[in-house]
């Protein structure tokens, strides 16, 4: 495996628009570098015997029955709203698609 380099980061930061310095690329690269060598570490040691787990203390899921209760109608879920079209919220668009 090859390690994750400056210009890996800064292709990752564009498709993300995450505008970073040379400096904040740099640093990156060198902390995600670090977790990889960790996790090639980790993979030396795992074996065939121990069980994976996603948290190193046992945790049950607690869960309840889905039951159905008292709901908003729609007039009470959009009375609290900035806008409305009487029946949906209404928004602004977001990410320059505003007409």
């Amino acid at each position: 495996m090859s390690d994750i380099t400056t210009a890996d980061v800064e292709h990752l930061a564009s498709l993300a628009r995450i505008d970073l310095t040379q400096d904040e690329l740099a640093g990156f690269a060198s902390q995600l570098v670090d977790i990889q060598h960790l996790i090639a570490k980790v993979q030396e040691v795992a074996t065939p015997e121990v069980t994976a787990t996603s948290h190193p203390i046992v945790m049950p899921n607690v869960t309840r029955p889905d039951v159905v209760g008292e709901t908003l109608t729609p007039e009470e879920a959009l009375s609290g709203a900035p806008d409305d079209d009487g029946t949906r919220f209404r928004v602004t668009a977001i990410l320059g698609e505003e007409q």
